[in-house]
């Protein structure tokens, strides 16, 4: 077999393991995580509205979802949004007026503040939103849910 057409096959099997991260926000008031596909489980806590979470697989009318902290749990799919959020994962991080750190400092956000995500395109300076309607910038890396 020709060693390109061998390489190319090897890539696009490989192409589905390098694409991006399915995330999700509870749209609900809140749902409860449990540690099986059923509400016979174990409730294990309760999500609030907004709070985003990993899709990692669905099985019926439920997914398994990741947390920012790492903790893999099971919910109804009904109970999320597309709709996209993002949480602080660093203390004092700081929402620029532009993708900038000599940009003006529009707020500090403590850790685990929910921001909505506003272009979910961006690399290293993403765009957000708070709830208060504070629009900015924050660096990739002081945020989890990308």
């Amino acid at each position: 077999m020709n060693p390109y057409r061998l390489l190319a096959s090897l890539l696009l099997v490989a192409a589905p393991a390098v694409s991006a991260f399915e995330f999700k926000s509870v749209g609900a008031p809140s749902v409860i995580l449990y540690d099986t596909p059923s509400p016979k489980g174990t409730k294990m806590y309760v999500a609030p509205r907004g709070m985003p979470l990993q899709v990692v697989s669905s099985y019926g009318d439920w997914v398994k979802v990741r947390d920012a902290n790492g903790e893999l749990a099971w919910t109804e799919a009904k109970g999320l949004s597309a709709r996209r959020n993002v949480i602080v994962r660093t203390p004092g991080a700081k929402v620029f007026a532009g993708p900038d750190e000599n940009a003006q400092v529009l707020m500090t956000a403590d850790k685990g503040v929910v921001l909505e995500l506003v272009d979910p395109t961006a690399l290293a300076w993403i765009r957000v939103r708070h709830r208060d309607g504070i629009n900015g910038y924050v660096r990739s890396n002081d945020i989890w849910g990308l």
